[in-house]
């Protein structure tokens, strides 16, 4: 399924956006926008899909998304049936940010948390609950306010506890030289990941020592090439596992597992739950998605009108 544009829009002379939804069940919208996302869910429980990941969340779910990445909650159950569930959704530019971290020394943990969440953070239900105790200020009418306090919740996750969730990863800046050769490294293993490559294969592909492979792997994307190269096959496998439906011992093949009970507990590892539940869950959710013809190039009914949702829409000065 093909993940929509949403066009997200900042208040004239703002640059945050905080929006307060409130919904009777949160509905599958798979999408993406050029803005990076903190979104708070609270007395809602259901499943998460963040790019290739997928996982059950609860209330309290905090998770920092980056710029560009496809990604939707869909609920299954209201904890609290007295009350709507809601969504406290912070938006923000990663240019805006770093330009922040760059000028004010207060803000330099701004930078370290947008590196943290290349691949989308899932924060510990304890930094759920800190936001939550500024949502009075996030909330409030007072654009100052808002504002800072959505900066002390971002300063504040730099350093909490999170969980790294996609396969796709943005690679930070990098030297002419470094990027060439990680690009050249990359390339070889997206079009090869399925084959049993060698170290040695890599290593041609960049020009580079074994050894200083391994640092560039570790420097820029946080982890050696055999976890990347497992989790892009898994990531494909996940790929193939929603939009075909082809055997799962066949795409436990394509995917470069030589062995299907391999296969099974690497993705049961990954994605704590087995290939057949993962299909089953993302096709339930993404038929929602499809009879309700949600059509996110548009901005979201919730932005838009009262009959379905009630909500705050915020700025920064």
């Amino acid at each position: 399924m093909k993940p929509q544009f949403e066009h997200v829009t900042m208040p004239k002379g703002c640059s945050i956006r905080v929006f307060h939804r409130q919904i009777a069940q949160i509905p599958f919208e798979w999408h993406h926008h050029p803005e990076c996302e903190l979104t708070l869910t609270l007395n809602s429980r259901g499943m998460r899909f963040i790019a290739d990941h997928v996982a059950p969340y609860d209330s309290r779910d905090l998770v920092l998304v980056p710029s560009e990445m496809p990604h939707t909650w869909a609920s299954t159950k209201t904890i609290d049936e007295a009350r709507p569930q809601e969504a406290v959704v912070v938006w923000f530019t990663e240019a805006w940010a770093l330009q922040l971290a760059d000028v004010c020394p207060e803000y330099t943990p701004l930078r370290k948390l947008l590196t943290r969440a290349g691949r989308g953070l899932s924060f510990a239900p304890a930094a759920g609950e800190r936001m939550q105790a500024h949502l009075a200020d996030l909330l409030c009418d007072a654009p100052r306010r808002r504002l800072r306090a959505a900066l002390d919740v971002l300063v504040e996750l730099a350093d909490a506890d999170g969980v790294a969730l996609a396969t796709q990863q943005k690679v930070e800046r990098l030297a002419p030289d470094d990027a060439t050769q990680l690009n050249r490294i990359l390339n070889l293993l997206h079009k090869r990941f399925a084959e049993p490559l060698r170290v040695k294969d890599l290593c041609n592909a960049g020009n580079m020592s074994e050894r200083s492979l391994h640092r560039l792997f570790v420097r820029h994307l946080g982890e050696n090439v055999s976890d990347y190269l497992g989790r892009l096959r898994i990531g494909r496998a996940c790929m193939w596992l929603v939009e075909t439906d082809r055997p799962i011992s066949v795409i436990a093949a394509d995917a470069g597992f030589t062995n299907l009970a391999n296969f099974n507990r690497q993705f049961r590892s990954a994605r704590n739950m087995t290939p057949k539940q993962f299909r089953r869950a993302y096709l339930k959710h993404g038929m929602v998605a499809e009879l309700e013809q949600v059509d996110i190039r548009k901005r979201s009914p919730s932005l838009e009108s009262a009959r379905r949702d009630s909500y705050v829409s915020l700025g920064k000065l």
